[in-house]
Formats: C-alpha cells, structure tokens, sequence
C-alpha cells in the first residue's frame, strides 16, 4: 500500500468510543453547504467550479488521513471531465457532486489498493454561467446564483431595450448625426486639399474653388490653410530650384575664367616653347650657356602643367553643372511623384470616407423610422409585447423553453428577449 504523507494527521487509541468520536470529526469535515443544494438533483455542466476534499478512516490505525494532495478547487473543463491527481479525467457533466464524490472514493482505493475507501466531499463552488441575448440593454455573460428568475437575470443586463425605445433611438440619431457631421468635415477638408493638389499639377497660383465647396461654413479657413500650404511648398520648391540655379551660374563663371586662363596659358606656353627653341639653337652653335637653355626647358614645362591643371579644374565644374542639372531634374520629378501620390491617397480617403458616410446617413434613416415606429404605438390599441425564450442543454442538445418573468433559470441557459408591436 502507498503511505501519502500529510500535514495533518488524527492518532489515537481504537476504542468503539474514540472510533465513534473520529468518524463523526471526519464526517463534520467533509460536511459543508454547497450551492448545488439549492438546486436539487443538479447536474454538472462545462465551466462549473467544484472544491473537493478528502479524507480516509483508517481502521487499523484508528486515525484519520487528510488526503490534502487531492482537495482543492477544480473546474469541468470543455472535454466535460474534472483532472483529479491520482485519478486522471473523470466524466462530470451530467452527474450530480454525490456521484463525483462516490467515483472519487473509490477511484482512489482502487488506485492504491486501500482496504478502507477515502471519504471526498465535493461541492459546488461556482456555477457555470448564464447568457442574454435579443433586446437588453447589455448583453453578455453574467454568472449564475440560486433562486435567479428571468426577472432577475434581466436586471443584470439592465432590463429591455423597448422600456426606453423612444430614448434608445433618439440616442442613437443624435450619435450618427454626430458622426455624420464630423465625416463631412472631414470630406470637405479632403475635397479642399485635391484642389489645392489639383493646381500644383497645374503650376497654378490660386486653387479654384468648386461651387460644392463654397456653400460650406468652414469654406474660407479651409481655403485658407490649403493656400497657405500651397504657399510654403512653392517657396520651398522656389528656394531649392534656385539654389541649383546660383550653384550652376557660380559654376558656369568658373568653367569661363577658367577657359581665359587656359588661353592666357596657352600663349604663354607659345613663347615658352619658342624661347626654348632659341636657346637650343644657340647652345647648339655654342652662343648659349647650358643653364639658360635648362632654365627655358623649364619654364616651357611649368607653363605645361598650369595648362593641364586649368583644363582638370574646367572638365571637374563643367561636371558639377552636368550634375546640378540631374538635381534640377530629381527634384522636379520626386515633386511631380509626390503630387501624384497624395492626390491618389486623398481620392482613397474620400472612397473611404464616402462609405463611412452613406453607413452613418442609414443609420440615421433607421433610427428616424424606428423612433417613429415607436412613437405611434397608441395605448388603447397596441402595445410592446415582450417573449422569452429560455436555451437551454438538454443532453447535449439545445432546447428552447418558452418562458416568463417568473421562470427559474438554470445554470447555462441562454435567454433570448425579443419584443414587438401587438394589438391589446
């Protein structure tokens, strides 16, 4: 037999008294009120809360073990099985907390060979919970408690919708009205900025304004700020084009000057290469000293490199103006694709915003007829008739029950609250 080893632990002589004493102390223990007992013969359901202890008499000993590994809190899980340690998943839904606590026992002294079977008490913590649905002011899930009626499962998603119809639809009117005016504020400032875009692409000065336009209120500050943008861009595009331009005009001096110095070099390089030329001949007939004709050799290749050093400096500006015309050319086209993918982000937001739109104008057509629906009930002729109808699990099956204020509830049920117009 495995010994389970437990803080608490009863020891004492087995006397038919003390016997007696110890079985009514492990009875008391394992005594408590549950939940379920408010509801008779109720059956377990997924989402049901369970506390469970144990404990054993052991006659050979006289004492009493605490099966404390085991007790505890446990919840039938959506497989519709409770996990006990030692136990494995025992079937819950559909049995009773007595029949748990009955499998419980002897689950475990078949599972340890005990001669004497664990008592386990098992109770009802928390129920699973119940469900609204149709007209009420807040469906949802709300949990269970004894003795709960439709009545008071109602007044926990804070009664029908029809008690306060004509509230209810004028609240939601006023709510799609105020989405609506601010949708076409919002349109309006699409619509100013396409035209602004609109004369961009153009090369216009001003953004013509559409007569749809100007009947709105906020037409001239729209108008406005758009021109204001408008404005700054220009000067920004202005201040970057121009500044091409100075670095081109600054470039195109340079290349100038450069081409005067290159010809000034070239004459100079001329009589360079002529005085050389005098100086050999004379050296040759021996009129010469030989450092004067080194001397001219190297005045001829100074006047050289200066030459070729201007013509490096000429080809380097006349390529940065090369390059200053492929900036002109970006900076035109990146303003161009710019335009263009604003302009198409706005007519995917006016899209977008043209459905959100025409939803809230419906809306508002809804609630306007439902108000007025509402409005003409005549309290001698008709009236608002209330139906409920209880789902409830049936064996794995749902089940509608017809049902009124004062039907109990079950754990699990799903009540459907509808309402509609009736002749009294």
């Amino acid at each position: 037999m495995i010994e389970i080893q437990t803080p608490r632990k009863f020891v004492g002589v087995a006397t038919p008294f003390r016997c007696t004493a110890l079985v009514l102390l492990s009875l008391c223990m394992l005594s408590g009120r549950s939940y379920a007992d408010n509801l008779p013969g109720y059956h377990l359901g997924v989402m049901d809360k369970l506390h469970i202890r144990v404990a054993e008499w052991q006659t050979a000993e006289g004492t009493i073990r605490d099966w404390s590994t085991i007790s505890g809190d446990y919840t039938v899980g959506p497989s519709g099985s409770v996990s006990v340690p030692f136990i494995g998943d025992m079937p819950a839904v559909g049995k009773t907390t007595d029949e748990i606590a009955q499998a419980i026992g002897v689950g475990l002294q078949k599972q340890f060979g005990l001669r004497d079977r664990p008592s386990a008490s098992v109770e009802l913590s928390q129920f699973r919970p119940i469900y609204l649905a149709g007209e009420v002011q807040n469906p949802g899930q709300y949990p269970f408690v004894p003795n709960l009626t439709v009545l008071k499962a109602l007044s926990l998603g804070g009664g029908t919708r029809r008690a306060d119809a004509g509230q209810r639809f004028a609240r939601d009117f006023i709510n799609a009205k105020g989405d609506a005016v601010v949708l076409m504020a919002e349109r309006g400032r699409l619509l100013m900025r396409k035209q602004r875009l609109l004369a961009e692409l153009a090369g216009k000065d001003q953004i013509d304004v559409p007569p749809e336009l100007q009947k709105l209120p906020q037409s001239a500050d729209l108008l406005a700020s758009e021109e204001a943008l408008m404005k700054a861009r220009s000067v920004r595009m202005s201040t970057q084009l121009q500044a091409l331009a100075d670095l081109k005009v600054l470039l195109q001096s340079e290349v100038e000057a450069l081409g005067k110095k290159t010809d000034t070099l070239s004459r100079q390089l001329e009589l360079a290469k002529a005085d050389r030329d005098k100086v050999e001949s004379l050296a040759e007939k021996g009129l010469e000293l030989a450092s004067r004709k080194i001397s001219a050799e190297q005045r001829a290749s100074d006047v050289e490199t200066n030459l070729l050093d201007t013509d490096t400096a000429s080809l380097n500006a006349k390529q940065s103006i090369s390059k200053a015309d492929q900036d002109e050319a970006t900076l035109r086209n990146d303003w161009q694709n710019s335009l263009a993918q604003d302009m198409q982000d706005t007519d995917t937001q006016l899209e977008t915003l043209q459905l959100k739109l025409s939803t809230s104008q419906s809306l508002m057509q809804e609630a306007v007829a439902q108000s007025a629906d509402a409005s003409n009930i005549d309290p001698g002729g008709q009236d608002v008739k209330v139906a409920y109808t209880i789902v409830r699990d049936d064996n794995g099956q749902p089940k509608e029950i017809q049902a009124d204020e004062n039907t109990q509830v079950m754990p699990g049920d799903l009540i459907k609250v509808s309402a509609a117009l009736a002749m009294r």
